[in-house]
């Protein structure tokens, strides 16, 4: 088994010379063979050993002896030793979740507490080929990922440094007799020959089917592993370079948004992608339960012909389509309507950083864009600034009768998240006469003479 690991550990450039290596040793048989491995060529590599061994609280006395049974194993070999208890029932507790994830959890804190304070290039599992092709089938059943599919990655980065599992071309058995052979008595922990966790199951009961039909399982699932995991690697860059060109990224991290046309022009596989790289950063790279069936409603949306389409994923993320734009915003309390009398002379500010500023004046600006004129005796003072109601019309110059400000809204193709908070300027008598940005209405009686009213708005940036 030596020369198997060397090779493959060589043929990955998997660990360099003079280096720190921290190896996660839980007593059993794969991380004791490993430890051992390592105790083996430290010297030929000048590398210095730091083992560490984490008690889950979850087992008793039992899980402390093994923690004691690696801590002699360390002295005896003469490596360094961390242990450390965990209150993982504590944290289940707190966190609300599963076992196994609350005890992963809590390890891998530790660890990379660990990386940081003896500054590691490396923390070292035990994983072998068997564990792989447990989780690949997992992938499959469970998943419609192509990562999960994938595998467990041979290394990646992590604290400090990185990740490595130079045990993953071989398998159980071959780890099994090379404890033999080195006359290591591993502990043994009695949960891991029960079928009560799910990798137990398919451990004992479906791996060993697959096994009979390819004696040569391990070779198979290893080169499928190391093609899919290359090929993801491949595709994950290309899409961080898609979303680097096309995705617009809000601040704080709450908001996206981009160019359906544009976003579109990438290949499907991209598009994936660039999905679940723009959730990690919404959700700030927390596990969130993202299934296939929400890939298709965001790749569904994308096709659509409507308008306006809304689709809502977990923690009120909320994807909206509307025209030519896709966005994505966590939903937070909706924005309350107002209705206020409009300061003349004077200014009047309004929510979401918008001002407006009113005066009487007998040499109005008339060509602005951000500026409403009429005669002061053509309108029913005093004015009002507020959001839509239902039946709003306006009536301009050119229009034969008044149309609905609902459809100037989608003519315009304003966002339906804009359109509940945008400004509607009437006179006393509920007449609109202005949507500011989008049209200018006609006071409901024309005179020609006497002074004028000049409104102006400005929108603070934000």
């Amino acid at each position: 088994m030596d020369n198997t690991v060397r090779a493959f550990m060589k043929h990955h450039q998997l660990i360099n010379e003079h280096s720190t290596v921290l190896i996660a040793v839980s007593g059993g048989p794969d991380s004791m063979a490993l430890l051992h491995f390592f105790y083996k060529v430290r010297a030929e590599w000048d590398l210095r050993l730091i083992a560490i061994s984490v008690d889950h609280q979850l087992r008793g006395q039992e899980s402390l002896d093994d923690l004691d049974y690696v801590r002699q194993m360390c002295q005896q070999w003469g490596i360094e030793f961390v242990g450390t208890s965990l209150d993982v029932p504590a944290y289940k507790q707190e966190k609300q979740i599963g076992t196994q994830v609350a005890a992963r959890e809590r390890r891998y804190q530790f660890f990379a507490e660990q990386m940081t304070t003896y500054q590691a290039d490396y923390l070292a599992f035990g994983h072998h080929a068997d564990d792989q092709a447990e989780t690949m089938v997992m992938g499959l059943v469970h998943s419609a990922s192509v990562k999960s599919l994938a595998g467990i990655p041979l290394e990646r980065d992590f604290a400090s440094g990185k990740i490595i599992r130079p045990f993953l071309c071989v398998t159980k058995e071959q780890i099994e007799h090379y404890c033999r052979e080195h006359g290591i008595t591993p502990r043994r922990d009695p949960s891991n020959i029960e079928s009560t966790y799910t990798r137990n199951d398919y451990r004992h009961n479906i791996l060993p089917l697959l096994k009979e039909k390819n004696h040569n399982w391990h070779q198979t699932i290893r080169h499928l592993s190391t093609s899919l995991q290359e090929d993801e690697a491949f595709l994950q860059r290309e899409a961080e370079k898609m979303i680097q060109d096309v995705v617009i990224f809000g601040q704080p991290e709450t908001s996206v948004h981009f160019n359906i046309h544009t976003f579109k022009a990438y290949p499907r596989s991209l598009q994936r992608r660039a999905l679940h790289l723009i959730l990690g950063y919404l959700y700030n790279g927390n596990k969130i339960d993202i299934t296939y069936v929400h890939e298709e409603a965001f790749l569904t949306m994308l096709l659509s012909d409507h308008g306006h389409v809304q689709v809502d994923f977990p923690h009120q993320l909320r994807l909206t389509r509307s025209y030519g734009t896709m966005s994505f915003d966590f939903q937070r309390d909706q924005p309350e309507s107002y209705h206020m009398i409009m300061a003349l002379p004077g200014e009047t500010a309004l929510p979401g950083g918008i001002t407006f500023a009113a005066d009487v004046t007998n040499d109005p600006q008339r060509d602005r864009e951000t500026v409403y004129v009429c005669h002061k005796g053509a309108v029913a003072l005093p004015l009002h600034i507020r959001t839509r109601e239902p039946g709003d019309r306006l009536r301009w110059t050119g229009l034969h009768g008044s149309k609905k400000v609902k459809d100037i809204f989608i003519d315009a193709k304003i966002p339906v998240n804009e359109r509940n908070t945008w400004p509607v300027i009437t006179d006393n008598n509920n007449v609109v006469l202005w949507l500011p940005g989008l049209k200018k209405g006609l006071p409901p009686v024309q005179t020609e003479n006497g002074t004028y009213i000049q409104i102006s708005y400005t929108k603070r940036d934000t």
